[in-house]
C-alpha cells in the first residue's frame, strides 16, 4: 500500500479542503507591500482632481467600483479546488449541508461587516480632511487608529505590545506628527471640532476592521481574497448615493489622463493593496499592522518630494526617519516572536 493513501471517506461526507495559513514573514511582507501602493494613491488623486472636477466621495466610489472589477475578474480565472464542498459521486450529508449553510452565513456576515468597516472608515475620513484639512485630518485618523487597535487588541484578541512595541508606536505618532504637521508648516492648520470628531470615526472603523480581520484569520479559515473581493461591493453600494449627488462624471479637458489615473488607482493602490492588506493582516498582530500602514504616509511624501517638486524639509527627513525606524523595529520584533513560539511548540528529537 502506497504510503500516501488516506483514510476511507464515509459515505455523503463533506469533503473540506485542508486550510493553509499564511506565513507571518509573508504577512508582513504583503503589509509593507500594501502600505507602499497606499502611498501612491494621493500622488495619483491629486492628478485627478487637477485634470476636472471630480470630488473625493466620487472618486472613491470610481475606486472601489474599479477594485471589485479586478478582483472579481481574478477570481473567475483562478482555478478552483476541486472537492471542497462534496462530489456528484458524494453528495452532502444532511448535517454537512446544515454546516455549510452555517460557514456560508459567517462568510456573508465577514463581507457585509467588512465592507461596511470600510465605506465608513473612507468616507469619514474624506469628512475629516474637509472640514479641518489634510494635516489634522491625517494626524487625528493615523494618529488614533494604532492606540485604539492596540487597545482593542489586549481587551479582544489579549495581544500583548510589550515594553518595546509601545517605543514603537509611540515613535511611530511622533513621527507622523512630525511629518505631517510639520510639512504643513505648523501654522496653516486649523483644528475644528467636527473635522476631530469625523477623524475619530473614521480611526474607530479602520480599528474594527483591522481587529476582526485579524479575529477571522486565527483559525485560518477565513478567505481573505473573497471577503475583499465581496467588501468592495458593499463599500461602493454604500458610497454610491453620496457620489450621485456628488457627481458620478466629472468635466474634463484630458479623460485619457483622467482615466490612466482612476486605473492605477483600482489597480494598484486598491485591488493590489487591499487584498494583500486582508491577507497579511489576518496573520500578523494587530497593533503591527497599524504601524506598518503608516508607511502610506512615508510614500506619500516621498512622492510629493521626487516627483511633485515640494521642498525636502527637515520635518519631512525627521519624521519618516521616526516611522522607518518605527515600522523596521515591529517587524523584526513580530518576527522574533515567531521563531520564538515555533521554538517552543518544535517537537524533541529522540535520543
Amino acid at each position: 500500500m502506497s504510503s500516501t493513501s488516506s483514510a476511507p471517506v464515509l459515505p455523503g461526507a463533506a469533503v473540506l479542503p485542508a486550510v493553509r495559513r499564511l506565513p507571518v514573514g509573508r504577512g508582513l511582507f504583503y503589509l509593507i507591500i500594501a502600505g507602499t501602493a497606499w502611498g501612491t494613491a494621493g500622488a495619483a488623486a491629486a492628478l485627478v482632481f487637477d485634470a476636472g472636477d471630480m470630488g473625493p466621495v466620487s472618486l472613491s466610489f470610481w475606486r472601489c467600483v474599479g477594485g471589485f472589477v479586478l478582483l472579481f475578474a481574478a477570481r473567475l480565472v483562478r482555478p478552483r479546488r476541486a472537492g471542497a464542498y462534496g462530489t456528484a459521486a458524494e453528495p452532502l450529508s444532511r448535517r454537512a449541508h446544515q454546516a455549510h449553510r452555517v460557514r456560508r452565513l459567517r462568510r456573508v456576515r465577514r463581507i457585509v461587516v467588512t465592507g461596511v468597516a470600510l465605506a465608513v472608515f473612507q468616507t469619514a475620513y474624506f469628512a475629516s480632511v474637509e472640514a479641518t484639512g489634510l494635516a489634522v485630518g491625517t494626524v487625528v485618523t493615523m494618529g488614533s487608529g494604532p492606540v485604539l487597535i492596540a487597545l482593542g487588541a489586549r481587551l479582544t484578541l489579549n495581544e500583548r505590545l510589550g515594553r518595546g512595541g509601545v517605543v514603537a508606536v509611540v515613535g511611530a505618532l511622533g513621527g507622523l506628527a512630525v511629518l505631517v504637521l510639520g510639512g504643513d508648516g505648523g501654522g496653516g492648520a486649523t483644528v475644528r471640532p467636527s473635522g476631530v470628531a469625523w477623524g475619530l470615526v473614521s480611526a474607530a472603523a479602520y480599528a474594527v476592521m483591522t481587529l476582526l480581520t485579524r479575529w477571522w484569520g486565527r483559525d485560518g479559515g477565513a478567505d481573505s481574497a473573497e471577503t475583499t473581493v465581496w467588501a468592495f461591493a458593499v463599500v461602493s453600494l454604500c458610497l454610491l448615493p453620496l457620489a450621485a449627488v456628488e457627481g458620478l462624471v466629472p468635466h474634463t479637458a484630458d479623460p485619457v489622463r483622467v482615466g490612466l489615473c482612476l486605473l492605477y488607482i483600482a489597480a494598484v493602490p486598491t485591488a493590489v493593496a487591499y487584498a494583500l492588506y486582508f491577507a497579511g493582516a489576518a496573520v500578523v498582530r494587530s497593533a503591527t499592522v497599524s504601524v506598518i500602514m503608516l508607511l502610506e504616509p512615508v510614500g506619500a511624501a516621498i512622492i510629493a518630494v521626487a516627483f511633485l517638486g515640494e521642498a525636502l524639509t527637515v520635518a519631512t527627513v525627521l519624521g519618516t526617519a521616526l516611522m522607518l525606524a518605527a515600522v523596521t523595529g515591529l517587524a523584526v520584533t513580530e518576527a522574533r516572536g515567531v521563531v520564538a513560539e515555533r521554538r517552543e511548540v518544535a517537537p524533541v528529537a529522540p535520543v
